[in-house]
C-alpha cells in the first residue's frame, strides 16, 4: 500500500471510529431521554406515545441531515430540551403516598435523649392488610451498644435489601430501612428507579414490623449479622442517620437506583467516624446481594467461621415466624445466632 493510500485508509478508519463513537453516544442519550419521557411525564396516557415520537424524531434527524455530525448537533439540542425539562422536576412530601410510607420520621435530640416521631410499628394480617401505627419512641444514647445488620432477599441471590438496627440496652432496637417511596398506584420498576420517579424515605421502626413483614408475610429470606461496631462509633452513625432523617423530613429527595438507594446511603452513613471517609467503593454495593460477603472480608462482622457457615446460621426466617407478634420478637430471632 502506497503512502497516499495508507493515509486515505487511516483517515477512513478514523472517520468510521468517530462515527461509531458518536452513534453509540447518541444512542445512549436517546434511550435516556425516551425513558425520561416514558417514566416522568405527568400524564400516563401519553408517556409511551411521547417516548416513541422522540425516538422517531431522532432517527429522522439523523437520516435527513448530512453530514452525520450536523445531525448529531440537532439530536443533542433535542436531548438538552428534555434534560432541561427534567431539571424543573423537584421532589415533594405532598403526595398521595402508599399507606406503608405515608409518614416521614423525624427526631428531636436533647442531650443523650432522642425522641423519634412517626416510628413505624404496624400490626399485620397480610403483607397488604395492616393496621398503621405511627408511634413516638424515646431512646437514651448512653444505652446504645452496637449495630446489627439484616440482609433481606426477595428473589435472586444477587440483589438484597439491608435493614440496619441499633441496639439500646439489653433488648431494645431501632431499625432503619432506607426505601423508595411510592405514590398510590405506582408500580415498582428498576428502570423507573433511574429517573425522578420515586421519593426517598428513611423508615424507622420496630423489628417486629420492618423484619417480620418480610419473613412472615412477604415470605422473603432475612439473614442477621452482628457487626463489630463499638458503642462510640455506633452513636456517631446513629446520629448521622438522624441528621438525614430530619433533612428528608424538611427537604424531600428522589430515590435513585444507582446513586441514592438502600445500600449506597448506608455506605455514606458508615463515614460517621473520626476520618469521615466512607469505606472503599466495591462492586457489591450495587450488586448488593453479596454485600454481607464484602463486610465479612473487611472484618466488619462478628464470627470466626468460614463465610458460608456464618451465613447459613444467620438465616432467621423460621425464628421470626415462630416469634411472630411476640413482644420479645427481637430477642427470640437472635437466639443461637453468632455474636448475640
Amino acid at each position: 500500500m502506497t503512502a497516499p493510500n495508507r493515509r486515505s485508509f487511516l483517515q477512513l478508519l478514523g472517520l468510521w471510529a468517530f462515527n461509531g463513537v458518536l452513534l453509540v453516544t447518541l444512542l445512549g442519550l436517546t434511550l435516556w431521554a425516551a425513558g425520561a419521557l416514558y417514566f416522568m411525564l405527568p400524564l400516563k396516557e401519553i408517556r409511551g406515545f411521547s417516548a416513541a415520537v422522540y425516538v422517531i424524531t431522532v432517527l429522522g434527524l439523523l437520516m435527513a441531515i448530512r453530514p452525520l455530525w450536523k445531525g448529531a448537533i440537532a439530536v443533542l439540542g433535542l436531548f438538552f430540551l428534555v434534560l432541561a425539562w427534567t431539571l424543573t422536576i423537584h421532589p415533594s412530601n405532598d403526595a398521595h403516598w402508599e399507606a406503608d410510607v405515608a409518614q416521614t420520621a423525624w427526631a428531636e435530640i436533647d442531650g443523650d435523649q432522642v425522641t423519634i416521631h412517626n416510628f413505624r410499628n404496624f400490626d399485620y394480617r397480610s403483607s397488604t392488610d395492616f393496621v398503621p401505627n405511627w408511634e413516638t419512641k424515646t431512646v437514651d444514647l448512653t444505652a446504645l451498644r452496637g449495630i446489627d445488620l439484616f440482609v433481606n432477599y426477595w428473589g435472586v441471590r444477587w440483589m438484597a435489601h439491608p435493614v440496619v438496627s441499633f441496639q439500646f440496652g439489653d433488648s431494645d432496637h431501632v431499625a432503619f430501612s432506607i426505601e423508595l417511596r411510592r405514590q398510590v398506584g405506582q408500580e415498582y420498576s428498576t428502570l423507573a428507579g433511574l429517573y425522578k420517579t420515586y421519593g426517598l424515605i428513611y423508615l424507622v421502626g420496630d423489628e417486629r414490623d420492618l423484619v417480620r413483614v418480610r419473613t412472615n408475610y412477604r415470605k422473603e429470606d432475612i439473614y442477621l449479622y452482628r457487626t463489630v461496631t463499638k458503642p462510640a462509633r455506633a452513636r456517631a452513625i446513629f446520629l448521622d442517620y438522624l441528621r438525614s432523617l430530619n433533612d428528608l423530613h424538611q427537604h424531600p429527595a428522589f430515590y435513585n437506583e444507582l446513586t441514592s438507594n438502600c445500600t449506597t446511603n448506608v455506605r455514606v452513613h458508615t463515614a460517621a467516624t473520626a476520618t469521615g471517609e466512607p469505606p472503599p467503593w466495591d462492586w457489591r454495593l450495587l450488586i448488593n446481594g453479596y454485600a454481607d460477603q464484602m463486610l465479612y472480608e473487611r472484618g466488619d462482622l462478628i464470627g470466626q467461621l468460614a463465610f458460608a457457615d456464618l451465613r447459613k446460621q444467620a438465616l432467621v426466617d423460621e425464628k421470626a415466624k415462630a416469634a411472630n407478634d411476640d413482644p420479645d420478637f427481637s430477642r427470640r430471632i437472635r437466639d443461637g445466632v453468632i455474636g448475640f
